[in-house]
């Protein structure tokens, strides 16, 4: 197998209201293909945002470690990982949280902007991502102009900006109706396909489940 990411005995540990210690993952471990569609599935609350948050390098565990290319991420100072993060990772939430200010081309283009990209350079690459998304119309437009599909688009197209390697969704469709839902699965599969990307999603949606390689299933913070 060809292993981009491996996690080994993932534990993680939350205080509730109570003050009361509630184990979110159980001693974890999985390995991710290189460029292959990942899911991880369950119900609220198994623990799989929480998982997946720490495979991303957002959230630490309490213990085990998370390798990237046979590199523990989590022997990095807090630099060093958000560098890594930076030109590593792309990241999907369920809302796309766009700055509103700024047109979908400049949502884009401005993490490119922030890593030292000239302008020109920045702008192309953005163009050319909201081709990849089927939004080539709306470049000029701010997200209140968009629907909320459309908007999540943009947020995959920005996810992009630093052509990362692997792409962590949460539940990338979850307030998203059939038609945009199944733009952003087909964006999924082209970046597999066409541009080798490794993506690693959590999802209740059956359609993008039957589109992975690879299935996990979580309950009570344990792969089942």
């Amino acid at each position: 197998m060809n292993t981009k990411l491996k996690a080994e005995n993932i534990s993680k540990s939350y205080l509730n209201d109570k003050e009361v210690k509630l184990a979110v993952l159980k001693s974890i471990s999985l390995e991710i293909e290189k460029n292959k569609i990942t899911v991880i599935v369950g119900a609220s609350g198994a623990g799989k945002s929480t998982l997946l948050h720490i495979l991303a390098g957002l959230d630490t565990p309490d213990s085990g470690k998370v390798f990237y290319d046979e590199k523990n991420i989590f022997d990095y100072d807090e630099k060093k990982l958000s560098g890594f993060r930076n030109e590593n990772i792309g990241l999907v939430f369920q809302f796309h949280h766009l700055l509103p200010e700024f047109t979908a081309e400049e949502n884009i283009f401005i993490p490119n902007l922030i890593k030292g990209v000239h302008i020109s350079k920045a702008r192309d690459k953005a163009k050319e991502l909201l081709k990849l998304v089927g939004l080539s119309d709306r470049f000029s437009h701010k997200p209140a102009e968009l629907s909320g599909g459309e908007q999540q688009r943009v947020a995959v197209a920005r996810a992009l900006a630093n052509d990362p390697e692997i792409i962590f969704a949460d539940e990338p469709t979850g307030n998203l109706d059939t038609t945009n839902s199944d733009a952003i699965h087909k964006t999924f599969v082209e970046l597999r396909d066409k541009y080798n990307k490794t993506l690693v999603m959590v999802t209740h949606n059956r359609e993008l489940v039957n589109l992975a390689d690879k299935v996990f299933e979580m309950k009570d913070g344990m792969l089942l």
